[in-house]
């Protein structure tokens, strides 16, 4: 049999892959996280003072920072899934603007949070059910990125593993904005870090098992 034949042959049972596109799994990210969003309000999740908190500087310094970080990650990730891209550029940004963000932050804690203790301030019980609700709605995100991880051809494993853990996580926490009633800086930054951190320390240790030869 010749070559031809032979690679003819081989490859008359194979079937069409369909063409990846990134434009489509952001959107599928974005339309969970809408799903997402609809079940808050209509679960009657709001957080009841939105309409009053809406315009505050806490309010959209939390929104407008998170917001930037999903956008960052998810775009970190999505684009390291493809062979040619690393991950590592997207994410030190990412830590950049973590730090201006906490910066930030620390300018808007009012006069009430600074001369309250810092276990007050971080309220630990209400702090931790913060943190695994961002890991809740983290999950179904971070499942659509894994199963876009799996159809790709990502070669830095750990790094994009990493970087879909934590845009899922951004993302989940983005969400949790509408039903969250905290204003403190300190607040949101430790407990929504600890449930970004939970979520890209699981997707870390998870997803580059599926990559093992």
């Amino acid at each position: 049999m010749s070559n031809s034949a032979l690679i003819l042959d081989l490859a008359a049972d194979l079937r069409p892959v369909r063409r990846r596109s990134m434009a489509r799994e952001a959107l599928l990210l974005l339309g969970l996280a809408v799903v997402e969003a609809l079940l808050i309000v209509a679960l009657g999740l709001l957080r009841p003072d939105m309409a009053r908190m809406a315009g505050s500087p806490p309010f959209l310094w939390k929104i407008a920072s998170l917001a930037l970080l999903a956008g960052i990650t998810c775009t970190t990730a999505l684009r390291s899934f493809s062979p040619p891209d690393s991950p590592r550029r997207g994410l030190v940004v990412a830590l950049g603007a973590v730090g201006v963000e906490m910066l930030a932050g620390g300018f808007l804690a009012s006069a009430a949070d600074t001369h309250r203790g810092i276990f007050v301030r971080l309220a630990p019980a209400h702090g931790l059910l913060c943190a695994v609700s961002i890991i809740v709605l983290a999950l179904p995100l971070l499942a659509a990125l894994t199963l876009a991880m799996r159809r790709a051809a990502p070669v830095h494993h750990r790094a994009s593993a990493l970087a879909a853990g934590l845009a899922a996580g951004t993302s989940g926490a983005l969400v949790f904005t509408l039903c969250c009633p905290m204003n403190d800086p300190l607040y949101i930054v430790v407990w929504y870090a600890a449930g970004c951190t939970a979520v890209a320390a699981l997707s870390r240790w998870l997803l580059p098992r599926h990559f093992q030869l």
